[in-house]
């Protein structure tokens, strides 16, 4: 019943991959601002890219396709599984054409969408990043966002180099990553 418990608070973790801050610290919006080094006008508008591509990608996709779209300081990171090349190029186009979207790692897979077993791997995966993550003295953790797709670990934020080598390296020794992948952007 434990494993159970722990479970499923994982995957409630991993599905609120992007708000770390609050659901560490229970706090509001304001706060989880106040550590993060986006302006405050970049934070509003990740979320507003995130909503509004997602949106359009999914009335025109629907339930075909495993799609996650993550913007981090207008850079737009799209994981998940599609159909086909022609599926992943064509989201790509959509969530670049969404108002204020910097650049695109598109990161789409084409194969069959992962099942229940493998999206609570990864929610187990991030988590545990997340937590190893809070141990470490090179960097905040509030200022690195954890995305994990099929054993792949995503790490996004602005940073600075050290800070970057380090949460590679917590990230890629952690159990179950299969290969970690860095979409930083840089402050030195």
């Amino acid at each position: 019943m434990r494993y159970l418990a722990c479970l499923l608070l994982a995957a409630a973790l991993g599905a609120l991959q992007g708000c770390f801050p609050v659901v560490a610290t229970g706090v509001g919006t304001g706060a989880l601002m106040a550590g993060d080094r986006r302006t405050t006008g970049a934070f509003i508008e990740d979320e507003s890219i995130e909503n509004k591509a997602v949106s359009q990608i999914s009335a025109k996709y629907k339930n075909a396709t495993h799609i996650n779209v993550t913007s981090f300081n207008r850079h737009v990171l799209i994981t998940g599984e599609v159909p086909s090349e022609e599926t992943r190029s064509e989201v790509g186009k959509i969530a670049a054409g969404v108002q204020n979207v910097k650049a695109i790692n598109n990161e789409l897979v084409i194969s069959g969408t992962t099942g229940i077993t493998s999206r609570s791997s990864d929610s187990i995966i991030t988590a545990d990043v997340k937590l190893r993550f809070l141990n470490n003295k090179a960097f905040q953790a509030d200022h690195i966002k954890v995305i994990t797709e099929n054993g792949t670990v995503f790490l996004m934020g602005l940073v600075y180099r050290k800070e970057a080598e380090a949460a590679t390296e917590i990230a890629s020794t952690t159990g179950g990553v299969l290969r970690v992948v860095k979409v930083f952007e840089y402050l030195d």
